[in-house]
């Protein structure tokens, strides 16, 4: 995609915006933030900063491109536009007003607001989202004569306002869709876990696609598919569109110099390097499509196997275990046979293996009767949860 042309009226041509370094925020799950922040300095970004829920940084063009094409563990990248006290409406409007908007929209484009609200004296969304998009279009329109839509479905700009203690940062989204939508997942099985969180994990366990990795409870294929990504050196954002593709200052030869970049550096999986099991021959089916979406077809190996048959191949490697957590999938009572189980299998099956247990129910990781030597705090939505990392001799 070109570079947008779009006129104003009078025949006059926004000008395009400086490719200066801007204030940017990864949004990440929480307890993934020092993982985004690894991945964002590896990245060539500058004064990154983790903190509760995302990571601070400081980006050009190119570093805002590779951060949304490359990022495994964030779910979006805003562009930060301004920060300003704001206690009523009319210090949200004039906040908001005072942003040079015709530099970023035209009338011809569309736009939608998206906002988020904590211990502020502005309480409701709707309200502050429709404020917003006044100001907005209201900039606009004195400026060009005319203003542009609202289409809350698929617009140009996106733009995200987060009020926080009274203090409001209005951020671009140059992301569009959140970043766990890699566009491999054809298909999902029930509760599938989100892409940035299964990637948070693989990262958590240091695996490197050096030793082998095994997922007896795979479902539909989510924490092999992201281990792929990782050993096959692959960029988790090649296959989709992204936000900042259609603004004003979106540079296609820039994009498409990032993507043959990537490119250049996939490499194929050696065989039986992943595998995932799993008793559910339609979460397997989903899997193996997924997979094949992915780039994988014929390098991933899924097995239709019961846990208690799981045997993993190889002295030694990583086994990755996301097993129920009793508050959606089944019955706690039901499930304590299952952790009991688990357990088992590591330590009879998996010796000169690290495991790891992601769970979001502490009193069913009790049933494990392994001793964790470390424990990382991971959030699944709004569920926290625990990764539990066993030694197995």
């Amino acid at each position: 995609m070109s570079k947008r042309t779009d006129i104003l009226p009078g025949g006059e041509c926004p000008a395009p915006q400086p490719d200066i370094p801007r204030d940017c925020f990864a949004a990440v799950p929480r307890g993934a933030e020092e993982i985004a922040a690894a991945e964002l300095e590896a990245l060539g970004a500058q004064t990154v900063h983790a903190g509760k829920g995302g990571v601070a940084f400081v980006a050009d063009r190119a570093g805002l491109y590779r951060a949304n094409l490359w990022l495994r563990t964030a779910s979006r990248v805003l562009v930060q536009m301004s920060v300003f006290p704001c206690v009523t409406p009319a210090e949200l409007y004039a906040g908001v007003h005072a942003i040079d908007w015709p530099e970023v929209i035209t009338p011809g484009m569309t736009l939608s607001v998206d906002c988020s609200l904590r211990d502020s004296a502005l309480t409701h969304s709707g309200f502050v989202a429709l404020k917003t998009k006044d100001a907005i279009v209201d900039r606009i329109r004195e400026k060009c004569g005319s203003r542009p839509n609202v289409n809350t479905a698929s617009p140009d700009v996106r733009i995200n306002v987060h009020l926080h203690k009274n203090i409001c940062t209005v951020s671009l989204d140059s992301s569009g869709d959140p970043l766990d939508r890699r566009g491999y997942r054809l298909e999902r099985n029930e509760a599938p876990l989100r892409e940035t969180l299964a990637a948070a994990v693989v990262a958590l366990t240091g695996w490197d696609g050096s030793i082998p990795l095994a997922d007896p409870m795979c479902g539909s294929g989510t924490i092999p598919i992201e281990a792929a990504l990782v050993a096959g050196r692959v960029a988790p954002g090649l296959q989709r569109p992204f936000g900042f593709q259609r603004w004003l200052d979106y540079d296609g030869g820039l994009w498409d110099r990032l993507l043959k970049e990537a490119d250049s550096g996939i490499r194929k999986l050696p065989v039986g390097l992943i595998t995932g099991y799993d008793l559910d021959s339609r979460a397997l089916g989903c899997a193996s499509r997924n997979a094949a979406k992915a780039g994988f077809e014929g390098q991933l190996h899924f097995f239709h196997a019961a846990l208690d048959a799981f045997q993993p191949d190889g002295d030694t490697g990583v086994v990755i275990i996301n097993p129920p957590y009793g508050k959606r999938l089944g019955d706690e009572d039901e499930l304590k046979e299952l952790y009991c189980q688990i357990g088992d299998i590591m330590k009879k099956r998996c010796r000169g293996w690290t495991g790891y247990v992601l769970t979001g129910n502490l009193e069913l990781a009790k049933y494990i009767g392994l001793k964790a030597s470390r424990r990382f705090v991971l959030f699944n939505g709004a569920i926290e949860c625990r990764l539990l990392k066993y030694e197995l001799y």
